[in-house]
C-alpha cells in the first residue's frame, strides 16, 4: 500500500445512503462451479428485489472480465486478484446503501474470508450452490468443461483447478433439486428478516 494516504471520512455516510434507499445494504456472495446457476439465481434475485423498490446490483464474475478485470488472466495469483477487486467494488457499493449480488467462482475458501473481512457483521451472506460436477457438466452452455477435459482450457475450476467447498456458509442451495425460484426465495428469506 502506498504511503501518506489518509481514509477521508464524509458527513454523507454508509448509514444515511442507507436510509434514504429505505434498506439494509449488504453483499450477497453466490459461490459455486460454473453451471451451478449463479448468474440465473443472480439475475431473478435482482428483479424481485427491484419489484420490490429495492436498490440492488449485479457484479458476475464474466461482466467484470469485460472491464475493470480484464488485464487478469485466470491463474491462481490472477483469480484471487479477480475477487480482491470484486469485493472491494462490492463494498464500495454497500457503502452506497446498495444490495450487491456478486456471482463468481470464488474457487478457494481464503478468497471468500478475504472477501467477507471487509464487511460488517450481517452484511455479507454467502450462498453456496453445491450443485455436483456432473450436473454442472450436463449444463455446460458455453462448452466450458468440454474444452477443459480436452485440454483446450488450463487451470479450470472441477477438472484441473480445485474448487474448495465452504465450510460454513450462510446458505448452501442444490440447484440440481431446488428451482431458481425457490433459491431466490430461501436467499430473500435469509437477508429481508
Amino acid at each position: 500500500m502506498a504511503k501518506n494516504i489518509i481514509y477521508n471520512n464524509f458527513t454523507v455516510d454508509a448509514t444515511v445512503r442507507a436510509g434514504l434507499k429505505n434498506q439494509k445494504p449488504m453483499c450477497i456472495w453466490i459461490t459455486g462451479l460454473s453451471g451451478a446457476g449463479k448468474t440465473s439465481i443472480a439475475n431473478e434475485l435482482d428483479k424481485k428485489l427491484t419489484s420490490m423498490n429495492k436498490h440492488s446490483f449485479i457484479l458476475d464474475g464474466d461482466n467484470l472480465r469485460h472491464g475493470v478485470n480484464s488485464d487478469l488472466y485466470f491463474s491462481e495469483t490472477d483469480r484471487s486478484e479477480n475477487i480482491r477487486r470484486t469485493a472491494e467494488i462490492a463494498k464500495l457499493m454497500t457503502d452506497a446503501g446498495l444490495i450487491v449480488i456478486v456471482c463468481l467462482i470464488s474457487p478457494l475458501v481464503n478468497q471468500r474470508l478475504n472477501a467477507k473481512k471487509l464487511f460488517q457483521k450481517n452484511m455479507f451472506l454467502e450462498v453456496y450452490l453445491s450443485t455436483s460436477l456432473v450436473e454442472c457438466e450436463k449444463r455446460d452452455i458455453k462448452g466450458l468443461y468440454k474444452k477443459a477435459r480436452a485440454g483446450m482450457i488450463e487451470d479450470f475450476t472441477g477438472i484441473n483447478s480445485p474448487y474448495e467447498t465452504p465450510k460454513e456458509p450462510d446458505l448452501e442451495i442444490n440447484t440440481e433439486f431446488i428451482s431458481i425460484e425457490e433459491a431466490v426465495n430461501l436467499i430473500l428469506a435469509k437477508i429481508l428478516k
